[in-house]
């Protein structure tokens, strides 16, 4: 690989190091941070978010992403985080996310305009949010007096009722405080399993972390080179996709100011053995250069490890980029019918190195402390030796550590090359 940047020409990156340089800044290869709480700061400094989803069938999403990553932890050092120091917060990053605290100016741009453009859905909360000001100011002046307060301890003042073909069809509540939280004027306080307490934005962040504004230029220039770093190598969809996804106006003229101040630099994705170009531009920050070169040339700069992901893991979190990166194909079955799944309802990717080799379907059984495989799937083109399997039990194992399951428990189907192993390696 050409590592010279004062030719002008593009540097040549092949399809198994962009991966191995996206894996490595996604912290899911090299040395893991210690299992504490600077450990998970130094995780999501360097993802920008963890997601958060309800779903608890095996654990909650972000708990399952830093486990990837960190191994075990304990779970309480994210609540101290989060809770007592306030260096972490809830917000909209790619989606309802844990964020960092220090990247409130990031937020703040959305906060200040939400909900901003043309669209119907924008039109529709700003005026149903403009006949129930009265609600509002009401949620507002409780909070203000005893908060933090359940969404179950206010009364329903609407004036007009929100209406919608889902789920949140009258539910007037939780859509106004889902509202001044995307907003900024409350965040939540505290959880109780996964019940919020609502307070004042201002009583839950530190003192003056609101007077650190940007500009939306700003934002953009600051977040697209956060996005590529946590992507390593990417496409402009691909950074528009990540952290502040679809908050980047003008990310083109963006991306051309930070390559003419060689803060970025272009590189091509280039599969030499079928002499193909992958479609581009493919950018990577000039501060990982040298980690490029690493992996390029050292050996031992490759520091893989064999790691189950979350549904909504940051490095499959974009499908697109996924199946283009990873030639995987993978979509959420949890909201489709059982008889028509073709996996599992969650199901987990495993990753073994540079490559996604195949995915599980796991069910955490709490009441008999079981962690359920209820699936092994391979890819097409995955080893099958038993090293691999073995690798691929001690994940399942460590995952029902972490869980705390006395015991794993395999059903069918089982890759064949892997069933004496699996069937033999029932105890966690």
């Amino acid at each position: 690989m050409d590592l010279n940047t004062n030719t002008g020409s593009n540097l040549t990156l092949s399809p198994t190091l962009a991966r191995r340089l996206a894996i490595t800044r996604q912290r899911l290869a090299g040395p893991r941070p210690q299992p504490d709480a600077a450990g998970i700061l130094e995780i999501v400094r360097a993802l920008g978010c963890l997601q958060l989803d309800p779903i608890s069938a095996v654990a909650r999403s972000h708990l399952l992403v830093l486990w990837s990553r960190l191994g075990q932890y304990d779970p309480a050092h994210l609540g101290t985080l989060l809770w007592q120091e306030r260096q972490l917060f809830e917000y909209w990053a790619h989606a309802a996310s844990i964020v960092l605290t220090d990247d409130f100016p990031f937020h703040q741009a959305r906060m200040r305009q939400w909900p901003d453009g043309n669209t119907a859905w924008s039109q529709r909360v700003r005026a149903w949010l403009a006949k129930n000001e009265s609600f509002r100011q009401y949620i507002l002046q409780r909070l203000d007096q005893q908060g933090p307060l359940q969404a179950s301890q206010f009364e329903d003042k609407t004036v007009t009722e929100w209406e919608s073909g889902g789920w949140t069809s009258n539910q007037n509540i939780r859509q106004m405080l889902n509202f001044l939280w995307m907003q900024g004027q409350i965040t939540v306080a505290m959880r109780s399993g996964q019940a919020r307490q609502w307070d004042l934005i201002e009583r839950c962040l530190p003192d003056g972390i609101a007077d650190r504004t940007l500009t939306e230029p700003d934002v953009v220039y600051h977040a697209a080179q956060r996005s590529l770093r946590a992507l390593g190598v990417a496409r402009p969809e691909h950074i528009k996709n990540h952290f502040i996804r679809d908050r980047y106006p003008n990310l083109t003229d963006v991306l051309g100011l930070l390559e003419n101040e060689r803060r970025i630099v272009q590189v091509e994705v280039c599969d030499k053995g079928q002499e193909h170009t992958w479609p581009g531009p493919w950018y990577v920050h000039v501060d990982d250069l040298p980690l490029l070169d690493q992996l390029a040339t050292d050996a031992g700069a490759w520091a893989p490890q064999t790691t189950l992901l979350s549904p909504f893991d940051n490095l499959i979190c974009d499908r697109t980029r996924t199946e283009m990166l990873f030639d995987f194909k993978y979509r959420t079955e949890i909201y489709v019918p059982k008889a028509k799944r073709q996996y599992g309802y969650y199901v987990m990717p495993v990753l073994h190195g540079d490559r996604l080799i195949g995915r599980i379907d796991p069910k955490m059984d709490r009441r008999q402390t079981r962690l359920m495989i209820n699936a092994v799937y391979l890819e097409p083109d995955a080893p099958t030796s038993q090293e691999v399997a073995l690798a691929v039990v001690g994940a399942i194992n460590e995952l029902a550590l972490f869980l705390g399951a006395q015991e794993v428990v395999y059903d069918e189907p089982v890759p064949k090359a892997w069933r004496n192993v699996m069937k033999t390696a029932h105890t966690a």
